[in-house]
């Protein structure tokens, strides 16, 4: 196989709200469990391909309030982390990951080099280069812009309980992170909110920040979420009534360009 995507399953990559006003970019690079169908279902179970192995499970839905609240474009990923991982480059093993915490994923073994370049070509790429485009237009305009990657993390990994509820991610360029933290922990502290947790650049989830981000001088940030704490529709409107606050103090403490 060296094809992927069939005509019928369309673009890898969705835009919302291209034309918004507003100064955000929210990015969703696992906004989605669907798998391409000449994967079938990579040698998983049902119970996998549910878990978060597969998406970030409420990520979307809270990118997508707050993209509506802020009149920003959101870029998202239409299929799974386990056909690519568009927060990983090319190189990177975990890209297309042959384990996944507790999960073998059988039909990411052996891989052809021309399957695994399909991979690269019909998802990666697009999703790559729709982000890019984006914000090379707005810098072209002189409009200012701010990178937002949202995702949210299972409660136990490894056997082992979170306490942090919601991280907050960055690479080389920590401006927004730390005006995001420092509002964040000025007086009464509505929620477990640590910097880099519960993961940071050491574990390799920075791709996205430094590829849109950081090379374009852009104030840039990820956004981990607990992913129990959105689960429902009423959950995922309290966080993003508490993100909107975040982000929207944030930037008014720091201009972008």
């Amino acid at each position: 196989m060296t094809g992927l995507l069939t005509q019928a399953e369309g673009d890898p990559v969705a835009i919302d709200n291209a034309s918004g006003k507003g100064d955000f970019l929210f990015v969703c690079e696992h906004a989605s469990r669907r798998l391409p169908e000449r994967l079938g279902t990579l040698g998983l179970s049902k119970e996998a391909l549910e878990s978060h192995i597969a998406w970030d499970p409420g990520a979307l839905a809270v990118a997508r309030q707050l993209a509506e609240r802020l009149d920003s474009a959101l870029i998202h990923q239409r299929f799974s982390r386990l056909a690519y991982d568009c927060n990983r480059p090319p190189e990177s093993d975990a890209a297309m990951p042959a384990v996944s915490e507790i999960f073998e994923v059988p039909g990411n073994r052996a891989m052809s080099a021309a399957e695994r370049q399909a991979r690269v070509e019909e998802i990666y790429l697009p999703f790559r280069d729709a982000v890019a485009r984006f914000v090379s237009e707005r810098k072209a305009a002189g409009r200012r812009l701010f990178l937002v990657t949202m995702h949210s993390f299972t409660p136990v990994y490894f056997g082992e309980p979170r306490a942090v509820e919601i991280g907050i991610l960055h690479d080389a360029d920590s401006r927004l992170a730390d005006r995001m933290l420092a509002i964040a922990t000025d007086g009464e502290v509505a929620y477990d909110i640590r910097r880099n947790k519960p993961y940071g650049p050491a574990d390799g989830v920075t791709h996205s920040l430094v590829e849109y981000g950081v090379r374009n001088g852009l104030p840039n940030v990820m956004i981990e979420i607990r992913n129990d704490l959105i689960r429902d529709e009423i959950s995922q409107r309290v966080m993003a009534d508490y993100l909107e606050g975040l982000l929207v103090k944030s930037r008014a403490a720091l201009p972008g360009r």
